[in-house]
């Protein structure tokens, strides 16, 4: 491996690149050539150990920086983020971005990129396997159906300020896809009661995949109205997706009844 300084006559483009959901073997092959190739590499908090341990020039020079945000702890503002990445680049550093599942969903790329072009610096983005179609895969479960779903619509379920962001729930309500909340387990009941409220049926099949892709995956199959039944604390801490939508009711199998508890199928 090349261990050579940085040229600071030259500037290279910031990589932003998504980590994917967890699993190392997910990362597609121009995010790992990019991970090793890289100087300084500033990761989300959420991205998996062993796909860091990928990044052993950076690691080796210190530039493995960790700048995530989780649960209300934020390792560095987003402004300190951007100002960091012009920075490095400006060094003649090789900087990666390294953002959890894709960096353009919910993933405040835009912010960087604006960053970074103010800054005259070129931008590279790429794509990785976002947390809903991952948690997809493992439950082997289609979010699209040529008789039920034919849509399928990602929303935040938690907001800058740590609550639920203002929806049009009606709208929702009547899409007829598959609806996933993502950072969503904080406030699914909530969720529940705003869907329900708002016409959804209750007995809408809805599934909690927490962790996905990882050793540690879990998942948790209910009727939209039992949604937050038996969600523990430690459950609402973990990075969670909520699929709510008649293309669940595949993998979850449940009773149409309105009593039913949530069932464990993980």
């Amino acid at each position: 491996m090349n261990s050579s300084p940085p040229n600071r006559s030259i500037i290279h483009p910031v990589v932003l690149a998504g980590a994917g959901p967890g699993d190392p073997e997910l990362l597609t092959l121009k995010a790992l050539r990019a991970i090793e190739a890289a100087d300084v590499v500033l990761h989300d908090a959420l991205v998996d150990p062993r796909i860091l341990a990928l990044a052993r020039r950076a690691s080796a020079s210190g530039g493995l920086i960790d700048v995530g945000k989780r649960c209300g702890r934020h390792a560095m503002k987003q402004h300190e983020i951007c100002d960091l990445l012009v920075a490095e680049a400006r060094k003649g550093a090789r900087v990666v971005r390294l953002k959890g599942g894709d960096p353009m969903i919910f993933g405040r790329a835009n912010e960087e990129i604006a960053a970074l072009r103010a800054a005259g610096i070129g931008v590279e983005i790429i794509p990785g396997v976002t947390a809903a179609t991952a948690a997809a895969a493992s439950v082997q479960l289609s979010l699209t159906s040529r008789e039920v779903a034919r849509s399928v619509i990602f929303i935040t379920g938690h907001g800058s300020d740590g609550t639920l962001p203002p929806q049009d729930w009606a709208a929702l309500a009547r899409l007829g896809g598959t609806i996933v909340f993502y950072m969503g387990a904080r406030h699914a009941s909530m969720i529940a009661d705003r869907l329900i409220e708002a016409g959804l049926d209750p007995a809408t099949a809805s599934m909690v995949v927490m962790n996905a892709s990882r050793p540690d995956e879990t998942r948790r199959g209910a009727r939209l109205i039992d949604l937050a039944d038996g969600l523990a604390a430690e459950d609402l801490a973990a990075p969670a997706l909520i699929m709510i939508g008649a293309a669940i009711d595949a993998a979850v199998q449940l009773p149409r009844s309105l009593t039913c508890k949530v069932n464990s199928i993980g």
